[in-house]
């Protein structure tokens, strides 16, 4: 601009004008197809990332659950060993008391006998307590990997609607911009069974 108020456009200014209008070589029609899909590829990318998050943390919960369900395992077994233990020594207790042939003695083993068969329930009691446990902690392990799935589904139709709408970008072509709205919307489905736990 000058000082007595002329303007004078240089092509430049033209270009930049244009481009701040609607787009640069495909009308207005093809800079607001060109917005339409760059928007919403940013929203398909952050929720994108948002379900590939979710993806990534409900494998790492299964993973945990799966370790916990394993150390439960052992300490059952190491229970269920000491089961075993006390079945031998209730066993000895029991010969012995059978082939004493003083009643003093059958007594001191029948009390023996009668101590393992009680700590004997006691030790299956608690073993048994832990393979229930092993069951939940293999169960929420088995649904943290299903929802697992469903979230790196979720996320790679969204990686598909994305690259769909480069090619939409590139090629202009309508009928690519209804296909990946069409396959963003069932990414988004599949991420909300997901979120649902279905």
């Amino acid at each position: 601009m000058s000082e007595d108020g002329f303007h004078v456009h240089g092509p430049h200014d033209h270009e930049l004008e244009h481009a701040q209008q609607g787009g640069h070589g495909g009308g207005h029609e093809g800079g607001g197809m060109t917005n339409q899909i760059a928007m919403f590829t940013a929203i398909l990318a952050t929720v994108g990332a948002l379900f590939s998050y979710m993806g990534g943390a409900t494998q790492a919960n299964a993973g945990l659950f799966k370790n916990n369900a394993a150390i439960t395992k052992t300490e059952a077994n190491d229970e269920w060993n000491y089961y075993q233990s006390k079945s031998t020594k209730q066993a000895l207790a029991e010969l012995a008391r059978d082939l004493s042939s003083k009643s003093s003695d059958r007594e001191k083993y029948q009390a023996k006998v009668d101590r393992y068969e009680k700590e004997k329930n006691e030790v299956k009691e608690k073993a048994d307590q832990l393979e229930e446990k092993v069951k939940e902690w293999d169960l929420q392990s088995e649904e943290q990997m299903h929802q697992h799935h469903r979230w790196a589904q979720a996320t790679t139709v969204l990686q598909i609607s994305i690259a769909m709408a480069a090619i939409a970008l590139l090629t202009r072509k309508k009928w690519l911009e209804y296909a990946m709205f069409g396959a963003s919307g069932f990414g988004v489905i599949i991420g909300a069974l997901a979120w649902m736990h279905i």
